[in-house]
């Protein structure tokens, strides 16, 4: 078993097109596959049993607020997007809006949907470096469409709160982070999280 991520660097020649990186994801369902704007593909293995159960109270927290809400719908951490990079991410835990998801086609949403969530989320497992992922939180925040972004660090209890066009914010130890206004009156609370 992997104990974290690995990258593989394909030469040129070798690039996958979507649908090739699509079907490979697919005959590889037990890893997190992504691609970065490079056709670099990072491999992830399955998380440990505590981040996975972190990462479930961090879905649970953002679908009921959706499911109350109604206004868009939430995607969890197996869901593959292609953002305007070229990148294929598939963030923690997400949310857009309906109307941007409902514009995509059947086709569309039956693959890596060539769109970013509006909101997006990413949880630190014990093995990941910290700044891959404040870069990839920063690769979402170039995306059309993204509004809001959370990349918490449950080993240093910070949460960094990424915007377009503006630079990162750090909370120390907040019992709660909101998410205001982007998604109205939604707000984590850490403490199932921490």
């Amino acid at each position: 078993m992997l104990s974290s991520s690995f990258v593989i660097q394909m030469p040129p020649s070798m690039q996958m097109t979507d649908e090739q990186f699509f079907d490979f994801c697919q005959v590889n369902r037990d890893l997190r596959i992504e691609m970065n704007p490079f056709g670099e593909i990072s491999i992830m293995p399955p998380t440990g049993s505590e981040t996975g159960n972190r990462n479930f109270n961090v879905a649970l927290q953002l679908g009921v607020w959706s499911e109350k809400d109604g206004t868009g719908i939430c995607f969890d951490s197996s869901t593959g997007f292609t953002l305007s990079t070229g990148a294929k991410r598939s963030p923690d835990a997400s949310w857009m809006k309906l109307e941007r998801w409902n514009a995509l086609s059947s086709e569309q949403k039956q693959v890596f949907a060539p769109i970013c969530p509006d909101f997006v989320i990413e949880l630190r497992s014990p093995s990941d470096n910290l700044q891959p992922l404040k870069d990839k939180m920063a690769e979402y925040m170039q995306a059309p469409g993204v509004q809001l972004g959370f990349l918490i660090d449950r080993k240093h209890h910070r949460v960094y709160i990424y915007r377009p066009g503006q630079s990162e914010e750090c909370l120390e130890n907040p019992e709660t982070v909101s998410a205001d206004p982007v998604l109205p009156g939604f707000s984590l609370n850490m403490s199932k999280i921490w």
